[in-house]
């Protein structure tokens, strides 16, 4: 009897393990959908292996202070709705931080196109794909304030205490993830036009003094003159608007946490 019941104990551990793997699997969902999908974590430049570890380090916390489902409930097919609610609340509260950080992008495009750069386009390891210089050192430069203002710490603690508002396999209003997307393409388009009117403003005064010269003194022509000087023009304004620039910046940072709160902390049953 002693004999058999030694030989039993390992299979019983081994089922408890397994289960537990199968709860904190289960608990990263969220997490780790937010990781591959938040602007911070989700650049091509990150490797994978980066983001797996980040999920799970972020994991710990949620596995040993929020109560899971038991194994038996994750084993069957009452999971894979629980499994589409914990997706859908991770990849939506990154995709809305993604959204409002293209804007910073966009304006960058506008600039470009404006005074003449668009040309001037590389590969954007962000995202893969070609983008314009000032594209891409715009959006570098409000990753930069995000990570500098403690922004990407915020949205982890949202991620986490989102769970005692929406617990595992909770229910959740989808109505407050269409609404913030709907919210945060509106933002978008605002605050990239607060970022590129200073200087395209300018640049289209510019434009128009460069036409009534060349039409003038035509032997002035564009190429000559009208391009050059609105290089300089373009990115002495750059220059001189990196402090407007930063505080435009800046004013996102706080309407995209209450975005996020509005998705993780105000969309469950317990939301207030």
């Amino acid at each position: 009897m002693e004999l058999a019941a030694a030989t039993s104990l390992p299979g019983l551990a081994l089922a408890e393990v397994m289960g537990f793997l199968l709860q904190a699997l289960f608990a990263m969902l969220r997490v780790g959908a937010f990781v591959i999908s938040a602007p911070v974590f989700a650049a091509r430049f990150v490797p994978l292996p980066v983001r797996i570890i980040v999920a799970v380090v972020l994991t710990i916390p949620v596995i040993t202070s929020v109560p899971m489902p038991d194994p038996e409930t994750l084993a069957s097919l009452r999971v894979v709705p629980m499994i589409a609610v914990e997706l859908a609340l991770g990849i939506a509260a990154g995709l809305v931080l993604q959204i409002l950080f293209a804007s910073a992008t966009m304006a960058g495009d506008w600039i470009a196109a404006t005074a003449g750069l668009s040309f001037a386009a590389q590969m954007d390891p962000n995202t893969g794909g070609q983008s314009p210089i000032v594209a891409q050192l715009l959006f570098l430069l409000l990753l930069g304030l995000f990570l500098a203002e403690n922004g990407h710490l915020a949205a982890i603690r949202l991620i986490v205490e989102s769970y005692a508002y929406i617990p595992p396999g909770g229910a959740f209003e989808p109505g407050a993830l269409t609404g913030t997307g709907l919210g945060a393409a509106g933002v978008l388009f605002e605050v990239a036009a607060a970022i590129m009117l200073p200087v395209v403003s300018i640049l289209l005064i510019v434009n128009v003094v460069i036409g009534v010269i060349t039409r003038s003194a035509p032997q002035m022509n564009l190429f000559s003159f009208g391009f050059p000087l609105m290089l300089l023009t373009a990115v002495g304004l750059l220059f001189l608007t990196v402090p407007s620039l930063g505080h435009a910046m800046a004013a996102l940072f706080p309407r995209a946490l209450e975005m996020l709160a509005q998705i993780l902390l105000q969309g469950g049953p317990n939301g207030g």
